[in-house]
């Protein structure tokens, strides 16, 4: 836990009503089980995280936190149910770079305003990707590839879960940060663009990590760099885009979100209950298993992050002339 949080949340508290803590209205909450909303469908990474902080939040809160898959719009049903939701603490949204900052970048336009509409919470936790390429492709790093590239324009494809997520968000960032072109080929989901890209169908992708590191072993595939700041434990030899001569980074960030107007003293309890979330360490190393590196920034923190990631999106979709119509 960042020491920094958890004197911003102490302050929080003791400034919530005339520089004092309500203990009282604080206390009240949660008398009843919470929601949370998870935009997408069940199985993918917005919803693993929400599963396991779910079940540790509503342990510490004394009430049941009821994960709620609300797929559909590439998430925009699910967001735009918790924007319209009764501002009380009972209905979250569990949010991710497709929420937070992709679908306000992309989509032309949006039944609600995602941060007018919203009240961050707190981040979670965040996940590099992993630059991948088959076995079929010759180039061993960053700047080979991107040599090889420069030399076939057109002619190299990368897959990605479908237009606008993040594979194909990310991979256009590289694009344009690199200088060269690829054809994008969407799939329905991660799953089939992983298994086109061990299958040589594609040659290029992003995953996360722990899934590349099987793969690489394995022979199916090769990897270039990870997207992040730093480099990846599990995968230490791997540098990352910026170690490797290209000036991006990119992470995708999990938190959670209130709609806005929520009180104040509710919005302290939850911040406190996942302070303390964050102090257990049998989750931490649950999250750390998967592949998720713990990033506890509360409230304005977060919503920085989000407003931070929203602008880098909104650039890279305006440069490869990404737009989701609707």
């Amino acid at each position: 836990m960042k020491r920094s949080a958890a004197l911003a949340l102490g302050m929080l508290l003791l400034s919530a009503q005339g520089g004092y803590a309500q203990p009282a209205s604080t206390s009240a909450f949660p008398n009843r089980p919470i929601r949370a909303v998870v935009p997408l469908a069940p199985g993918g990474g917005t919803d693993t995280v929400g599963r396991l902080v779910s079940a540790k939040l509503g342990e510490l809160l004394g009430q049941q936190i009821v994960v709620d898959n609300r797929g559909g719009g590439g998430g925009v049903l699910g967001t735009d149910l918790v924007a319209k939701a009764t501002p009380d603490g009972y209905t979250l949204l569990v949010g991710s770079i497709t929420t937070n900052a992709v679908n306000p970048a992309l989509y032309k336009k949006l039944p609600y305003d995602h941060i007018r509409d919203f009240a961050p919470i707190s981040m979670i936790g965040t996940v590099p990707n992993a630059l991948v390429v088959h076995t079929s492709v010759s180039a061993k790093t960053l700047k080979e590839f991107i040599a090889f590239a420069k030399t076939n324009p057109g002619k190299i494809n990368y897959g990605s879960a479908g237009i606008g997520s993040a594979p194909h968000m990310g991979i256009a960032l590289i694009s344009a940060a690199a200088g060269i072109e690829m054809v994008h080929v969407p799939f329905a989901g991660l799953g089939p663009a992983t298994n086109a890209l061990v299958a040589g169908t594609v040659d290029v992708g992003l995953v996360t990590p722990p899934q590349a590191k099987p793969l690489a072993d394995s022979g199916a595939i090769r990897v270039i760099a990870v997207t992040g700041n730093k480099r990846y434990a599990a995968i230490p030899e791997v540098p990352t885009l910026k170690e490797a001569g290209l000036n991006v980074s990119t992470i995708v960030g999990y938190g959670l979100s209130a709609p806005a107007g929520t009180p104040e003293t509710v919005l302290a309890r939850l911040k406190q209950g996942i302070v303390d979330m964050m102090n257990d360490k049998a989750l931490i190393a649950r999250l750390g298993e998967l592949g998720y590196e713990t990033d506890l920034q509360l409230g304005d923190a977060y919503r920085d992050f989000i407003l931070k990631d929203l602008e880098q999106w909104r650039q890279v979709g305006k440069a490869a002339n990404i737009r989701i119509d609707n």
